[in-house]
């Protein structure tokens, strides 16, 4: 039975793919420093499958020694862990760029000497930036905006020497816009979807950056999880090396998900409008062709289901402890 390590296990993609992993029988390495992540969401399935089935550790990606040893006796590795926010990457890039490059350096090199089979690491489609034409396709020169999206970019590049020059097979993923439960909705670099489902259930009126027209590929959790498992599961020769777009294949707009939303949850004033952040890009819409073809990915939950069940989610942490149970157990 294979071993996997999970870095940013703690967090809200990382949990959800450790929880897939022992769901199916495997044996997890969670790795987190919990600065973002919450112990939460890892301790019921810990009490459930217990610490032989996931081993924690509270582990800095940027310890270099700690995070050799944690790589050790692992097959696979899924590079979750990163702070990921464009607005905090503007606000201090020294502390997003040493977490999110040195981190993922010192995550390859343990690999490396410790022999793992496979990295599948978690890209960002702000690496696309706002040059390219729609939809959005790997084969496009990327033009990031913001210190997040170059950071993340550099780890793609460093991904794909590892390949060429230690044959570590790697294998990245551009998210687009992911969301669904768990997520925060209590930080100012959360994402719109927690933001937005946690106002309205609250009665507070959501903010919108800009004039709401700026479109986002919005991708549910479940399809993250399962693009994941097929890129460690995939032929070498199809996918080592390479970058793939994991998202739906449909934008929306920021007016269009609030009235949704909106309408789901029985909320009826209108958003208030704020200045756009620095370092956002306008419109994010992937052609995800690479993916079916190569990793046999295909979103099953869309857009409006996704957003319905994220919606019931935060619905019932509202309801359960007015609203201060989702400040806990996301």
């Amino acid at each position: 039975m294979a071993v996997y390590l999970v870095t940013g296990a703690a967090g809200f993609i990382g949990s959800w793919l450790t929880q897939a992993l022992v769901e199916r029988g495997d044996t997890v390495r969670a790795l987190d420093n919990f600065s973002t992540g919450k112990r939460e969401n890892l301790a019921p399935l810990i009490g459930k499958f217990g610490p032989k089935q996931i081993e924690l550790l509270e582990v800095d990606l940027r310890d270099e020694q700690a995070v050799a040893k944690a790589c050790e006796g692992v097959e696979i590795i899924f590079h979750e862990g990163a702070l990921p926010s464009v607005p905090l990457s503007v606000k201090d890039p020294r502390t997003s760029h040493t977490a999110n490059i040195n981190g993922t350096f010192n995550l390859l090199e343990g690999a490396r000497h410790a022999k793992v089979k496979r990295v599948v690491y978690a890209a960002s489609s702000s690496a696309y930036g706002n040059k390219n034409p729609l939809p959005q396709k790997e084969s496009m020169l990327p033009g990031p905006l913001s210190p997040y999206a170059v950071q993340k970019l550099v780890g793609e590049l460093y991904l794909r020497s590892y390949w060429e020059v230690y044959g570590l097979e790697t294998v990245a993923l551009r998210y687009f816009n992911i969301f669904g439960p768990r997520q925060a909705p209590d930080s100012p670099y959360s994402g719109v979807m927690a933001k937005f489902a946690s106002m309205m259930l609250a009665g507070e009126q959501p903010t919108i950056h800009g004039d709401g027209e700026q479109s986002r590929d919005f991708t549910y959790i479940e399809n993250v999880v399962q693009a994941n498992l097929k890129a460690a599961a995939a032929p070498a020769e199809k996918v080592a090396g390479r970058m793939f777009n994991c998202a739906c294949g449909k934008p929306y707009t920021l007016n269009e998900t609030y009235k949704l939303m909106a309408e789901i949850i029985g909320y009826k004033n209108p958003p208030q409008y704020g200045p756009p952040r620095e370092g956002d890009i306008k419109h994010s819409y992937a052609d995800i062709s690479a993916a079916r073809e190569a990793l046999g990915y295909d979103p099953k939950v869309d857009f409006l289901e996704g957003l319905r069940r994220t919606v019931a989610w935060y619905g019932e942490q509202y309801e359960a402890s007015s609203w201060s149970a989702v400040r806990t157990n996301t």
